[in-house]
C-alpha cells in the first residue's frame, strides 16, 4: 500500500495558508451576501468557501502524493485531479442547485471569486517571502559585496 502524502510538503503548507485564509474571508464574505441576499445568500457563501477551501487541500494532497513518486505520474495527476475536482465541483454545485437553503448565483460567484482571490493573496504572500525560508537570500556580508 503506499504511503499517505507528506504533509510536511510543500503543496500541503500552501494549502493550509489558503484554507486558513478563506477561514478569515469567510466572515466578510458570508456577512456580505447575507446582507445583500439574505439567509440563501449567506449559506451560499459559505458554502463557496469551503469548497473553495476542499478544492485546494485535494489539489495539494495529490501533488504531494504523486511528486516523490514520478514526474509522469506527477503530470498525470495534476492534470487529471483538476478534471476530476472541476467535475466533483460542478456536480455540487448541481446537486446544490436543486435546494432552496442555497443561493446558487452567490455560491459560484463565490465559489470562482474564492479561488482568485485566494491565489492572488497566496501568490503576494510567497513572492514577499520567496516561498520558504531556505529560498530566503542569505544577508550578504560587507566581505563578499567587494568580491561580487
Amino acid at each position: 500500500m503506499d504511503s499517505p502524502p507528506d504533509v510536511s510538503a510543500p503543496e500541503v503548507r500552501v494549502a493550509a495558508h489558503l484554507v486558513r485564509r478563506a477561514a478569515l474571508l469567510a466572515p466578510v464574505a458570508v456577512g456580505a451576501a447575507g446582507a445583500v441576499r439574505g439567509w440563501a445568500g449567506a449559506a451560499g457563501a459559505l458554502v463557496g468557501l469551503a469548497l473553495a477551501a476542499a478544492n485546494f487541500a485535494a489539489s495539494a494532497r495529490l501533488i504531494a502524493w504523486a511528486a516523490p513518486r514520478s514526474p509522469a505520474l506527477l503530470q498525470m495527476v495534476v492534470l487529471g485531479g483538476f478534471v476530476a475536482r472541476l467535475g466533483l465541483l460542478t456536480a455540487a454545485v448541481l446537486v446544490l442547485a436543486a435546494t432552496t437553503a442555497i443561493d446558487v448565483p452567490v455560491l459560484v460567484c463565490t465559489l470562482a471569486g474564492a479561488h482568485l482571490v485566494l491565489l492572488a493573496w497566496e501568490t503576494r504572500a510567497v513572492g514577499l517571502s520567496l516561498g520558504a525560508p531556505g529560498l530566503r537570500p542569505r544577508p550578504v556580508t560587507p566581505s563578499e559585496g567587494a568580491q561580487l
